[in-house]
Formats: C-alpha cells, structure tokens, sequence
C-alpha cells in the first residue's frame, strides 16, 4: 500500500485515534512531514537503550513491544512510538519488533518538533496518550 498522493495518507491519518478530531489543513501538515515505508517481518524498529530520531505510526501490520527481552505490548494499525525519546531526547525505553509486514508513517525528529509546535491540540493527544500508556502499565494491562 504505498501512497502516492498527501490526500491518501490524510485518509489514513484520519483512522489513527491521536489525529482523528484533527482538521484537514492540521492533517494535510502531519502528511506533509510524514513518510511511508514498507517494513518486513522480523524488524527490529527501535532499541532499547539507543536514541531515537523518529515518530512512528502503525498504518498496517503488527509489532511487538519488548523491555529486557520481556513481551510487555503488542502494537497494531493506529498505535504509534518513538514520541518519548523526541520528547524527552533520552534513549528509547523500549525495543519494538515487526510481528508482521508492515506499512508505517515516519516523523523525524525535526518534523515532529515541528508539527508539535504548529498542529494546535496534538501536544495534548501526545500527552493523554502517553498518560493512558503509564496507567496500563501500572496495572499490568500493557499487554494488548
């Protein structure tokens, strides 16, 4: 599924939660700044431990989450990662592993500052997401 047109990938966007009550001029700009790329089975996408440069979205595919070798997540089409390390610029807190083919939306970090600074209410998204995450995990239900 690789697309040609912005007008495509704000389709998409539109899908994922965090963008859902986002404008079509906000979309269009997350569009604009991200980019697709296929992914096989069996990536390794990010490393614990290692910095971060992107912001990635789930458009299609399955990916497993893994902190010390540990299964602790399982992502699908509309979850994301990567906003910790942009955020925060530290190393990334958790590995994420391919389960599937995949098709995923890029954000380097330049970009993701970026939309932060321009796209009003995704600073919010970001947050309560990242909100919602931690109280999963506090109560042992990360694990999806």
């Amino acid at each position: 599924m690789l697309l040609r047109q912005r007008s495509q990938k704000v389709d998409l966007l539109k899908k994922v939660p965090m963008f859902s009550n986002l404008s079509n001029r906000h979309l269009n700009e997350v569009a604009k700044y991200a980019d697709q790329l296929p992914v096989k089975a069996g990536r390794v996408l990010a490393e614990e431990g290692n910095l971060g440069w992107e912001f990635v979205f789930i458009l299609e595919g399955k990916a497993r989450v893994e902190k010390g070798g540990k299964v602790i997540n399982r992502l699908a089409s509309g979850d994301f990662f990567g906003e910790v390390s942009l955020i925060d610029r530290g190393p990334r807190t958790a590995t994420v592993i391919t389960e599937t083919d995949m098709t995923l939306l890029i954000v380097n970090s330049k970009s993701f500052d970026h939309l932060l600074d321009t796209v009003p209410g995704l600073q919010k998204k970001i947050m309560i997401s990242l909100c919602q995450y931690f109280r999963r995990a506090e109560t042992g239900s990360a694990i999806q």
